[in-house]
């Protein structure tokens, strides 16, 4: 998460467009590294997410994210699990294999463990995202 969002001329492109970058390109023997996904075309997007819960004040569970492209794809991500609390936010980094251009919404899951008591709710009281390309919420 050092490098992100990406600075403001970009994120750095690898092959064909790679001189577009010469400060990155001063050092030698560098490493790289390139998150990517189980399926083709094997493209995901970083994003970075908050989740501020409201509800019950503490209880047992997950939440999750559930992108939604415009083409009818989802794709499930975990957010946090464990014992939640409505007064911390939850925040975690994303390979996103949906791309943002395409998300037509981003559904939010809370799943409660079988101990928890029937009435208990919980709910997000805000959800934002930052994609890694341009810093966008």
């Amino acid at each position: 998460g050092d490098c992100f969002p990406c600075p403001q001329e970009g994120c750095p492109v690898m092959g064909h467009y790679a001189d577009r970058f010469p400060a990155k390109l001063e050092r030698v023997n560098q490493k790289y590294f390139l998150n990517t996904a189980a399926d083709p075309p094997f493209a995901t997007w970083r994003q970075k997410v908050f989740i501020k819960l409201s509800g019950v004040k503490k209880m047992r569970g997950d939440i999750n994210l559930v992108f939604h492209d415009t083409e009818g794809n989802t794709k499930e991500y975990e957010i946090a699990s464990g014992v939640l609390s409505q007064d911390q936010v939850y925040t975690k980094y994303l390979d996103v294999e949906i791309n943002p251009k395409n998300t037509k919404k981003i559904e939010f899951l809370w799943n409660k463990t079988i101990f928890t008591l029937l009435w208990a709710r919980m709910g997000a009281e805000t959800v934002n995202i930052i994609h890694g390309e341009d810093g966008r919420r």
